[in-house]
Parts: C-alpha cells; structure tokens; sequence
C-alpha cells in the first residue's frame, strides 16, 4: 500500500505539470498568432522568441509530464485492476483519451507555428485555451465523487462552465477591442 501511495503522488504530481504545460501553451500559441501580424522587425523578434519558449515549455515540461503521467497511471491500474471496472474510471478515462488528443491536437499546432505556419486566429485559440480547464473539471470531480452518474451533473456543469468561459472570452474581446493594451 505504501508502494501504491508513492506511486499516486507521482502520478498527481506529473498530472499537475502536463495540465500547467497544456494551460499555458494555447497562451503562447495566442502571443505567436499576433506577433504574426505585427510589422517587421517587431514580427521577427516576438516570433523567434516566442518559438524558443514554446520548444522548451513542450519538450521540457508538457511532453515528459505527459509520459510519465501515462507511466505512473498505468502502473496504479497494474497495481489495482479492480479500478478499470468501476464505471467512474471508465468515464474518467474516456476523458483522459480526450486530453491525449488535445495534447496531440496542441502538437500539430505547435508545429506549424514552429514552421510559420498560422491556420488559426487568435480568437480560436482563447476558446482552444479552455479545452483542458474542461478536462480538469470533468476528471476532478470523477475522482472525488467516484460516481458514474453523478458525473452526468459534472457534465451539465462542465457544459454551464464552457458557456461562462465562452461568455466571459467575448467580453474580453470586447474590452481589448476598446483598449487594445487591456
């Protein structure tokens, strides 16, 4: 049991750095769109600037949390098989299938705007940014409540959240657009 709890903690650990990767390179995607638009040389030293942090926070920090948050979840579900059939962990991982595309979906983009490649506005990317608060949520309170109906509830508030952030995106826009500098 002892084995167990070092191992959870790892995996929560490596759980907290993947989700601070993900939350923060939608972030770094959005400065890179707009440094894009902006004249040279100005364009020229936001955009390699900003490649270089963006290289280092995915390989240094997002990538390997990534792994080795997968690593240390599998083996807990080596040590305790039981959890794959309580219908909570298999929503959950439902879910977590979700993160590993936004992951893959944040490297695709990653490496277009690596190779100046700008397929999305900046506006896209403020709602791509909230993709993974949504994950966090929904995983959370699936671990807490352990209930895979209650989880019905988690979604009706995840999608009552997604609403607030969409809502509270606009108005952002909204305020920047007035002040460009806000």
């Amino acid at each position: 049991m002892e084995l167990y709890n070092y191992i959870k903690s790892l995996h929560l650990i490596f759980v907290i750095t993947w989700f601070a990767g993900l939350f923060y390179i939608p972030r770094l995607f959005i400065y890179h769109i707009e440094a894009n638009a902006k004249p040279s040389p100005e364009k020229e030293i936001l955009t390699k600037q900003l490649k270089v942090m963006t290289k280092r926070l995915w390989y240094i920090i997002t990538w390997p949390s990534a792994i080795l948050c997968v690593f240390f979840a599998l083996w807990l579900l080596h040590l305790q098989t039981a959890l794959i059939y309580q219908p909570w962990m298999q929503v959950k991982l439902g879910f977590v299938v979700l993160l590993v595309a936004y992951h893959f979906k944040c490297h695709q983009i990653f490496n277009q705007l690596q190779q100046d490649q700008v397929k999305y506005s900046s506006n896209f990317m403020r709602i791509w940014n909230e993709g993974a608060t949504l994950i966090l949520f929904a995983v959370v309170f699936l671990v807490i409540l352990k209930s895979a109906v209650n989880w019905i509830y988690g979604v009706l508030g995840i999608v009552v959240l997604g609403i607030l952030l969409i809502l509270g995106i606009r108005l952002y826009k909204r305020i920047r657009d007035k002040n460009p500098e806000a």
